[in-house]
Formats: structure tokens, sequence, C-alpha cells
């Protein structure tokens, strides 16, 4: 006779294996978006003025693609653990993933760097509250968008710099 707990566990399971899922559709859906909103961005990023310390164009695509995959493993592993921080922490995972949808078309498609400046900062902020409110639900969420949270200053900085020097 098969075990009652066993198959009443099979759904939650599947149910986890779905939200992340939903969560890396969510996030590769957000970079997708970006992309066909930009354009040709490797062309628009080869004509600005850069400086020194600007990383060479081909080096965005693999950096962000492993990043919106530790973004949403963060998101998951977020989602599964029950408590009353969860919810605080996924409001901010929400909206950092929103704040990041808005960068690239103002930045590329729109050249708008100083607005693209503004909604960088706010991202910013967002990833840190992020950070902050998953490391109270699980840890391992919290560190895996710690790469994240250094990119985004990076690139707030590269950001400020391009909006000057253009």
């Amino acid at each position: 006779m098969p075990s009652t707990h066993n198959t009443a566990a099979a759904p939650a399971r599947r149910r986890r294996w779905l939200v992340l899922l939903l969560m890396l559709a969510l996030c590769y859906g957000v970079a997708g978006a970006g992309a066909a909103a930009t354009g040709d961005a490797g062309s628009t990023y080869a004509a600005l003025d850069k400086p020194a310390w600007a990383p060479p164009g081909w080096l965005f695509g693999p950096v962000w693609t492993l990043l919106y995959g530790t973004i949403a493993v963060a998101g998951w592993l977020v989602a599964r653990r029950p408590g009353p921080g969860r919810r605080p922490a996924l409001v901010a995972w929400a909206v950092q993933l929103a704040l990041n949808a808005l960068w690239t078309p103002l930045f590329f498609a729109a050249e708008q760097y100083g607005a693209a400046f503004l909604d960088i900062s706010l991202l910013l902020a967002a990833v840190v509250s992020t950070v902050l409110l998953a490391a109270r639900v699980d840890r391992r969420a919290s560190w895996l968008l710690v790469p994240y949270l250094l990119w985004v200053g990076y690139a707030a900085a590269l950001n400020l710099a391009l909006w000057l020097n253009n």
C-alpha cells in the first residue's frame, strides 16, 4: 500500500518547482523584453564616450544571464519559506525586478542617461532592501543576491560616468 505522506507531498513538490520555473520565466522575460526594447544596444554602447574602467560590450550578456538566474533562485528560496518575513522580501524582490526592467529601455532605447541613472539608483536601493529582507527568510537567498548587488553598484557608477561624458 503506497504511503499517503508521499502522495500528499508530491503536489507540494511540483508546486515548488513550478514556482522556480515562474521566477526564472519572470527574470529571463525581463531580460528578453529589455533586449527587444533596445534595438542595437551593442552599437549604442560602442559609440559612447566610456571611462577607462568600462567593461567591453560582450561582457554584459554573460554576466546578466548568470545574474538573472541567481535573482530567480533567490526569489524562489524566499517564496518557498513560510513566515512573516516572506511577503516583504518578495515585494522588494518584485520592485527590484520592475526597476531592473525599466533601466534598459531608458538607457538604450530612449537614451535618457539621467533618467536611467535615477532608475538604477533606485534599483540599487531596492536590491539592498531585497538582500536585507531576504536574509531574514533564507540566508542563501541573500548571498545569491550579493553578486547582483555588486554589479548594480558598478553599473550605477558606469551609468553616471556615461551620463556625464555623453
